[in-house]
């Protein structure tokens, strides 16, 4: 199992939901974040003031699969997730030990589905 966790900004949530949903996605859970990469930050303007804003408001996305489903989610975040602009976010895929849903006891891929 890996769990997914993407970065993306906040406008491009509900369409990256609606396609995840669409595409069978049962489980998902989204945090609002805040985080600065290349982009480094932007400059705003408030009365008559520039101030540097460094970290800009995110969403995290971080979904559990079965290996065989990664690829088919990345792509899925990927597309719908893309404005080809700085700042669009990243997509981290890391290893699952275990998963225990606490309701019924069920351990690994059972938990998950």
């Amino acid at each position: 199992m890996k769990k997914i966790e993407a970065i993306i900004r906040p406008s491009k949530l509900e369409d990256v939901k609606n396609a995840l949903i669409k595409a069978g996605c049962r489980g998902l859970t989204v945090s609002e974040v805040k985080g600065r990469g290349v982009q480094g930050g932007v400059v705003e303007r408030y009365r008559g003031r520039e101030y540097v804003v460094d970290l800009l408001p995110k969403v995290k996305i971080e979904i559990v699969v079965d290996d065989e489903y990664v690829d088919k989610i990345v792509n899925i975040i990927c597309e719908n997730a893309k404005t080809g602009e700085f700042g669009d976010g990243k997509i981290f895929i890391l290893p699952v030990e275990e998963v225990i849903r606490i309701r019924t006891g069920e351990r690994g891929r059972d938990a998950i589905m």
